[in-house]
């Protein structure tokens, strides 16, 4: 499958509220695919449609948590297609974790939110679905579910610390393009 480019800060289709999905076929399983291949090779944990220049309802995660504790274990892929999700309850205990964006890249801050949700989405099958969620997919679903709501986890910071996020951001890719590629 192709890898997709990924649109970074400040391009404003991020910014944009996705549409839902009609229906599932070939095609919005083989943007899937991509789009899992394009998280995978970047490397990142989720991705939204809408961070490839697709302002369409669905996203892709793959944890790729190790099997087991054991130091060195293998990481695993055990991938995940949500199509037109909606989280329908959130807990009220809430937890902080050292988030990143990959239309943000190698900029990451800490951002509180719901310990536990429970959510709502159709498969790449067709099939409704729905389940609940804690911990780190708990989080990565929030912050890919917010991308669909034109929302970045910058948006949960102060304005001061946004801003710099997107400077570092806008200077970094301003330097790539600048340098020479011998």
């Amino acid at each position: 499958m192709p890898l997709l480019p990924i649109v970074e800060v400040p391009d404003p289709i991020l910014r944009a509220n996705s549409a839902p999905v009609e229906r599932v076929d070939d095609e919005l399983k083989a943007l899937a695919a991509s789009m899992f291949e394009t998280m995978y090779e970047a490397p990142g944990i989720g991705l939204a449609a809408v961070q490839v220049g697709i302002a369409r309802r669905m996203l892709v995660i793959d944890l790729q948590e190790p099997e087991s504790e054991e130091e060195g274990a293998e990481a695993v892929r055990r991938p995940h297609v949500f199509i037109n999700p909606e989280i329908l309850h959130s807990s009220d205990a809430r937890k902080s974790y050292n988030e990143g964006c990959l239309s943000i890249p190698d900029q990451y801050a800490e951002v509180e939110r719901p310990d536990v949700v429970r959510a709502r989405w159709t498969d790449l099958d067709g099939r409704a679905q729905e389940g609940e969620f804690d911990g780190l997919m708990s989080v990565c679903l929030q912050h890919e579910v917010d991308h669909l709501n034109g929302i970045l986890f910058i948006d949960y910071l102060s304005r001061l610390k946004r801003d710099i996020l997107i400077k570092k951001v806008v200077k970094a890719r301003k330097e790539r393009g600048a340098a020479t590629v011998l």
